[in-house]
């Protein structure tokens, strides 16, 4: 049977929590990437995103070295495709310069080249091992001849996971996922086997405006619209921030907003897609500390409300760094 007539497994997913202690516990990095299943078969390669698109398309080095380790066998690979910043960290804001291109060119995969970080083995040959332990699968993972862009990331047995989620953060990874040495692999599950520790960092913003809501925000707001100050003094969008906020707050905050709203964007330059969403204005006096993964450049990754600040003027919020 080839690969293009089997269905790739859903990947197994993690909940969120603190992480445990325990010999009984794994402790792995948590990259900031894209998941993939990789499967290979006959020869012939395919990488499947979670939502079950086929993407090999976007990252053709990968295909072809996933085809020189599998030969003509059966193979599936659960694993993370990364891209790193000039200081190794993985950066989503460089891989998503990769994500959304069908056909990438040769100049385009040498100025933004990326791996496959393989962190489970879920069939080898005739072999299905998804319900193998895990400490069973790491160990036919490692039995693999790997070689860049790919590779298998180390996993640490009954260590400190405190101790790692700090060298996690010195390395601006981004956190450390938990697993149980006996847990077997539950496609599509979302397993308490595994358990995710996200690191996240914190930056001030000012409240720019506010999208229109649906639903049950629809009397408050959608979203906030954010902004900072850049190194030249420009007031720039970095992005809207729709989560972390309790209905009371929503409504206070509305409030707020109607007493300050302008007709025109104080952004230099505006967001081009604010106009054809019905974005409303207001003064940039209000400013917000919010919890985020990683800012690109352009705007902020999965932001999180945390509150409103009255410590600091809007003049001073600056930028935050690329991470």
């Amino acid at each position: 049977m080839a690969v293009s007539d089997r269905r790739a497994p859903a990947p197994m997913l993690a909940t969120g929590g603190t992480p445990p202690d325990g010999p009984e516990w794994a402790v792995e990095m948590k990259w900031d990437g894209v998941r993939i299943i990789a499967m290979c078969d006959g020869g012939e390669c395919k990488l499947y995103s979670r939502a079950g698109n086929e993407v090999g398309g976007s990252y053709p080095e990968l295909v072809s070295a996933l085809k020189a380790l599998s030969g003509n066998g059966f193979l599936i690979l659960d694993g993370e495709i990364v891209a790193q910043d000039a200081g190794g960290a993985p950066s989503f804001g460089r891989l998503q310069r990769r994500m959304h291109v069908a056909r990438p060119k040769a100049q385009l995969i040498a100025e933004v080249p990326v791996q496959l970080f393989a962190f489970d083995l879920l069939a080898l040959g005739d072999r299905d091992l998804m319900k193998e332990p895990y400490l069973k699968r790491r160990e036919w993972l490692s039995e693999l001849e790997f070689s860049l862009p790919l590779s298998a990331p180390p996993h640490w047995v009954g260590a400190d996971a405190k101790e790692l989620l700090k060298v996690a953060q010195e390395h601006r990874i981004e956190g450390i996922v938990s697993k149980r040495t006996d847990s077997v692999y539950l496609p599509g599950r979302r397993s308490p086997a595994w358990i995710k520790t996200p690191l996240r960092q914190n930056t001030e913003v000012v409240v720019a405006g506010w999208t229109p809501g649906a639903g049950g925000f629809g009397t408050t707001f959608g979203s906030l619209v954010l902004g900072a100050y850049d190194e030249s003094g420009r007031f720039v969008f970095i992005g809207n921030v729709g989560t972390g906020f309790t209905q009371a707050a929503r409504r206070i905050i509305r409030a707020t907003l109607d007493e300050i709203e302008i007709p025109i964007s104080r952004f230099d330059p505006p967001p081009p897609e604010a106009a054809a969403a019905g974005w409303h204005w207001v003064e940039p006096i209000l400013v917000g500390d919010v919890e985020y993964r990683e800012f690109s450049g352009e705007r902020l990754r999965m932001p999180a409300w945390k509150g409103l600040r009255t410590d600091k003027p809007p003049a001073v919020v600056e930028v935050p760094p690329v991470r």
